[in-house]
């Protein structure tokens, strides 16, 4: 089969298990939406070795999907990165998050977003760093015209390597269907050119007794089983079934994530999930799907992720009502149709299920705005911020020397599917400068990170992803700059600084030398490091240069340090 003439990566995804796994599938493959009919939309590659991937399409992320094809580059960095097809570049960025960042729009109904990239070539690195100088930020943004840049199948692009976020060097390609702004699987497109025998492995399985409404092996608590369970796995009412499985690839060993999982009881289908598009704002949805790395076989009532598919009415769930065995069937897929399966036996027991005690104002619903007011806390959570009911096992207590209450809102956390507006009064006010108050999640074992936040009239106002536990705390200590390996500036031509931050974190930073802009930046956000790479366009060479380099943490608390090399 001739993969490079696909015209919807997608669909064919679907189309390609409809014969090998169950009939059916194609009918329902036709009613997912994609955009208008694109003639022969054929790509090339972005390299011209060999691929092979560290990451696929719609792996479980923290908060969000992994929304393209990871290309691993033979740990350098450097490797020139081609046009997938004819197009333009439409937009180009320096971020700390993503590194050097190129996306094109290609003639064919398709974009990429190409990110990590060690350098850009041309016009348009020369382009980047003048802006870099005009604007004095390391992170920039260019939307050039369509007609600027035109780039051909084939042609270099950018370079390959390690920015941004990234734990090494790779190519991050992200492929948007223009009609709909969907991130797509890319893989389809370059499939004659993957070696792929093995297929998706379960290594657990868990259920889910719904609140109130559900008992598993005698309790009304989620538990997990391995994939070959040893002991009776019991249930009684409405339970939900989930499973933790990986794909691999041939030769390397990375995890993949599962492009189909389909969970069939007693020989029907109840779920279906197929990781092959989703729109930017779909990602929190992540939070309602998963439990960890474990992937729900049933929808929560206020997950809208269109990747999910229940066929049994009850949105996946199962109804344990008879004293008999139900017979579940995994099945996994990859997106090359390598196909697994799972069996289990779960055994109905009548038990009795106890309906869940709460107090009512602690009771919030998935479909309707929820208030919280308690001395010193304030909380709205709109509709359609929660995914499904939660009974808030809400408590407050004082910590000594503490300028606010710790709230917990609930013992474990719960994702929101956006920022809800919380307000914490404070117990003693004691600061001059308000601004160094800040808004801190508290972690189980009691260390605290920033969330942020503004004072307003005795409270600290936020806005919050989860109901968790929240206090407020002070920053007032400046951070900490620290010069790596001074001694070899001059030689390497290479500056290179760590900033640390023990509360609120970096938020800014700016250096100069000799009294003049440089241009540091933070190329690995892992490392973090400042670097700044001298160039006599703006150093003069030959002599002895001071370095000065400000660094401004997130309550605004400021250090700056002098540095002084021969070059």
């Amino acid at each position: 089969m001739n993969c490079k003439n696909i015209k919807y990566p997608i669909l064919f995804s679907f189309l390609f298990f409809a014969g090998s796994i169950q009939g059916g599938y194609a009918q329902e493959a036709s009613e997912v939406e994609t955009g208008p009919d694109i003639e022969q939309a054929s790509f090339t590659l972005p390299f011209d070795f060999p691929i092979v991937f560290s990451g696929n399409f719609g792996e479980i992320r923290s908060n969000h999907f992994h929304g393209g094809l990871d290309f691993k580059t033979g740990g350098a960095i450097g490797k020139p990165v081609h046009a997938l097809a004819d197009g333009h570049i439409s937009r180009i960025r320096v971020t700390h998050g993503s590194g050097y960042v190129l996306d094109v729009d290609y003639d064919n109904g398709y974009s990429t977003i190409n990110r990590h990239l060690s350098a850009f070539v041309g016009d348009i690195a020369r382009r980047v760093k003048d802006l870099q100088y005009e604007q004095e930020s390391w992170e920039v943004e260019i939307t050039p015209e369509p007609g600027e840049y035109p780039v051909k199948a084939g042609q270099v692009i950018a370079l390959s390597g390690n920015t941004g976020y990234s734990f090494g060097p790779h190519l991050h390609l992200d492929m948007i269907e223009s009609a709909t702004g969907d991130y797509v699987d890319p893989l389809p497109f370059f499939m004659e050119k993957v070696k792929d025998n093995i297929a998706p492995r379960a290594e657990g399985i868990i259920l889910f007794p719904q609140p109130g409404k559900g008992v598993v092996n005698g309790k009304q608590i989620h538990r997990t089983f391995p994939v070959n369970p040893t002991q009776p796995i019991t249930a009684w009412g409405l339970i939900g079934a989930g499973i933790r499985a990986y794909d691999h690839m041939d030769g390397v060993g990375n995890r993949y994530g599962v492009h189909t999982v389909i969970l069939e009881v007693d020989g029907e289908e109840v779920f279906r999930s197929v990781v092959d598009r989703f729109a930017y704002e779909e990602n929190r949805y992540i939070n309602s799907w998963t439990h960890g790395q474990y992937m729900k076989s049933f929808i929560e009532p206020g997950n809208r992720l269109r990747m999910l598919h229940a066929s049994n009415g009850n949105r996946g769930l199962v109804e344990i009502n008879e004293e008999r065995p139900y017979r579940f069937v995994y099945t996994l897929s990859d997106a090359l149709g390598n196909t697994s399966k799972v069996r289990f036996t779960v055994q109905g027991k009548n038990t009795e299920i106890h309906p869940v005690e709460h107090r009512e104002k602690y009771a919030f619903k998935w479909d309707r705005t929820n208030y919280l007011q308690e001395p010193g806390l304030e909380l709205v959570v709109p509709r359609g911020m929660l995914y499904d009911d939660v009974w808030l096992d809400y408590s407050v207590r004082a910590d000594s020397g503490d300028v606010a209450f710790t709230y917990q809102l609930h013992n474990k956390r719960v994702p929101l599917h956006g920022a809800c507006e919380m307000r914490i009064g404070l117990r003693r006010d004691r600061l001059e400068d308000k601004s160094k108050y800040y808004v801190a999640g508290v972690t189980a074992r009691g260390g605290k990170y920033s969330i942020g936040g503004t004072y307003e009239d005795g409270f600290m106002k936020v806005r919050i992803r989860d109901l968790g536990t929240y206090t407020v705390a002070v920053d007032t200590v400046p951070p900490e700059i620290i010069p790596l390996n001074p001694g070899q500036w001059g030689r390497t031509g290479r500056i290179t600084l760590k900033a640390k931050d023990k509360e609120t974190g970096i938020n800014s930073y700016r250096g100069t030398i000799d009294g003049k802009y440089a241009l540091f930046g933070k190329p690995n956000s892992i490392s973090g490091n400042l670097v700044c790479e001298l160039d006599p366009k703006h150093v003069k060479k030959g002599g002895r240069h001071t370095v000065e380099m400000t660094v401004t943490d997130g309550r605004g608390n400021r250090t700056t340090e002098e540095f002084h090399f021969v070059w």
